[in-house]
């Protein structure tokens, strides 16, 4: 093969590869806007004063959380149903946010439909107190 048959087949390759690549790649720019879209959501549901529920441990809760939220570990969540009865709006939230995911899948498994999940307590502390 000579050498623009090889240069034309490895610039193929390459392009091929980058594609493929491409493909199985988050978009950054969807990435960022499906987080701006969590964060309005977010805001607009704390501004209804909803019941703000940190699942972490209660060690975990005792170090820090958002004012005015009541504790109720991840593993107690199916035992407390009872205290997400009437309320309007739920925020569920955690150290990571993959806790505060599995909250609020219990909850709607059980018929709660009107609960956001606020990532962390952090992130949740950080909007409330702006």
């Amino acid at each position: 093969m000579n050498l623009v048959k090889k240069g034309i087949l490895f610039f193929i390759i390459i392009f091929i590869s980058n594609f493929i690549a491409a493909q199985n790649t988050p978009n950054v720019l969807t990435q960022t806007l499906s987080q701006k879209a969590k964060t309005t959501e977010l805001k607009r549901v704390l501004k209804k004063r909803p019941f703000l529920v940190d699942v972490r441990t209660p060690e975990e809760f005792a170090q820090g959380t958002v004012k005015g939220a009541v504790n109720i570990p991840l593993d107690q969540i199916q035992n407390q149903l009872s205290k997400f009865k009437g309320k309007k709006n739920i925020v569920v939230f955690c150290r990571t946010g993959n806790r505060s995911t599995q909250a609020k899948a219990i909850l709607e498994q059980n018929g709660f439909t009107n609960i956001t999940n606020g990532g962390t307590w952090q992130d949740v502390n950080a909007i409330i107190n702006k």
